[in-house]
């Protein structure tokens, strides 16, 4: 049996997130307060106290989840030997640091920084995002690609699973291509609740920004590959994994193709740790056959 750990990313924070493993563990505490002495401020207190839209910034969002996932993976590194990690979106750096890439205070503030470059890479409300449901890549993709030019962007974000591609890009061309893709078959649209087209080419300036930000900074080769959003492909060297941050920001997430990778190089579990279980439910509509494991909760160690 072959084993890879993933890790989720924006979308899957809660109020309470963690909160259970703090109260449990006394080691996991020191993953917190490591976190709030990196950042500066109490991220725990917006974690488990919410309120709820300062946990949705985007600079808060990225490194609370940051912080739950690699705490949780402390618990469990010694039970699992992983062939592979993974990470959607976000997830990538957190699986970054389980293999040895950064150290864990230079993750969250690494993660921090990407969350302000991004949101301010475009004006609030300019930009949207939409989830696709029940039409293929290649639909979504020529759709998008006749809709959009120069300042009228909207193309491919996301790779869910077979049946979910999300879009973005600027408001205006989001929703034309809303429209056409019910016209070409998309069983619903969805409009989702973002604060800015994330995984698309207006990330531009926050794709410079992190360029900036990682080359001041040294990731190191990795102990396990990771398979990377960007192209789905298997990475252990520390200037490829730094390569593939960089492109990822404006960049398409190939969650589908990286997960049907992993099964052809022979993993049969997955097991997702940190907030929630968004790709353990991905992961069985890619493949059902697999395994699929998620820890979010103190009870969830059980399943291990």
């Amino acid at each position: 049996m072959s084993v890879a750990v993933v890790f989720p990313g924006q979308g899957a924070q809660f109020v309470g997130m963690g909160k259970d493993f703090y109260d449990k563990f006394s080691n996991i505490r020191d993953f917190y307060s490591n976190a709030d002495r990196a950042l500066g401020y109490s991220l725990s207190d917006i974690m488990f106290n919410g309120p709820e839209n300062d946990l949705k910034l985007t600079q808060n969002t990225q490194p609370a989840l940051v912080t739950m996932s690699a705490s949780i993976w402390s618990l469990i590194k010694d039970k699992v030997q992983p062939a592979f990690f993974a990470g959607h979106s976000l997830g990538e750096y957190s699986a970054v640091y389980a293999s040895g890439g950064l150290s864990f205070e230079e993750t969250v503030k690494a993660v921090h920084n990407r969350g302000k470059f991004m949101q301010s890479a475009v004006p609030v409300g300019a930009g949207a995002m939409s989830a696709v449901l029940g039409l293929d890549e290649d639909t979504v993709s020529k759709v998008c690609a006749g809709i959009s030019k120069a300042d009228y962007v909207v193309e491919p974000a996301n790779f869910n699973c077979p049946g979910q591609v999300v879009i973005a890009g600027s408001a205006d061309a989001v929703a034309a291509a809303d429209v056409e893709l019910k016209t070409a078959g998309a069983k619903r649209v969805v409009p989702l609740p973002v604060s800015a087209p994330f995984h698309c080419s207006l990330m531009q300036p926050a794709k410079e920004a992190m360029a900036e930000y990682l080359n001041n900074i040294t990731i190191n080769d990795l102990n396990i590959p990771i398979i990377n959003n960007i192209d789905a492909a298997v990475e252990k060297s520390g200037a490829d994994v730094k390569n593939a941050l960089i492109r990822q920001v404006a960049g398409t997430v190939k969650w589908t193709q990286s997960v049907e990778n992993m099964i052809a190089a022979g993993v049969t579990s997955f097991i997702e740790v940190g907030a929630g279980s968004v790709l353990t439910g991905l992961i069985k509509k890619i493949n059902k056959t697999v395994e699929t494991i998620n820890i979010s909760t103190v009870d969830d160690l059980g399943k291990l």
